[in-house]
């Protein structure tokens, strides 16, 4: 069971977002919280799977239980927003607008330390990829394609088929990158492929 703590301003938020993932036999929504400091006390009292919260507070609250990982649910589809986001920890950022379609996926996929983004802000962050300096930390071109697919959201698999590799080769790649940036949480990817300009919102 993967269990979430949902926190928002709005009552009406909170509500809709515990009907919509209560329906799901596998999630279950263990607390709501109307403000950060109680949003705090249920992630250290029920160590939940997932956060839903909102993106100004997501740093303060990721670094409260390292077994918790946070979607953001937001109005902000700027790139900006969602980069930031990323970067304080985040593994999720759905839109509300679209949570009704996206908002399960995006649980499920953060319970498993795996990353979603809303499909067009990924895709924006894709084409305005600025270019680094070379390869940093040496890290080989392959790897650093592999390494912008990981924090983009793709699995091995995925990669594999983007790449035209095997599976195999990914799961190699993916241990070398983990090895030289000595970064095993897919969080810590991304955070590493954002400062250092592998993906970005600008």
């Amino acid at each position: 069971m993967i269990t979430v703590v949902v926190a928002d301003g709005h009552a009406i938020v909170r509500s809709g977002v515990r009907l919509l993932l209560d329906a799901e036999d596998d999630l279950e929504v263990v607390a709501e919280a109307d403000d950060v400091h109680t949003a705090l006390r249920h992630v250290r009292a029920s160590q939940p799977s997932v956060l839903i919260m909102d993106p100004g507070d997501a740093s303060e609250v990721a670094a409260a239980s390292a077994d918790t990982n946070v979607v953001v649910l937001t109005m902000q589809n700027d790139p900006a927003f969602a980069r930031e986001a990323l970067r304080a920890g985040a593994l999720g950022y759905v839109l509300k607008e679209a949570a009704d379609t996206q908002l399960v996926e995006a649980v499920r996929m953060a319970a498993e330390g795996r990353t979603y983004l809303h499909p067009e802000l990924g895709a924006r962050m894709t084409t305005e990829t600025a270019k680094p300096e070379g390869p940093p930390d040496d890290l080989t071109e392959r790897e650093v394609a592999v390494l912008r697919l990981i924090a983009l959201g793709h699995t091995n698999n995925e990669i594999a088929q983007q790449l035209f590799l095997s599976l195999r080769t990914v799961e190699s790649h993916r241990a070398h990158i983990q090895q030289k940036l000595r970064a095993s949480r897919r969080a810590e990817l991304v955070r590493y492929a954002l400062d250092h300009g592998l993906i970005s919102a600008s």
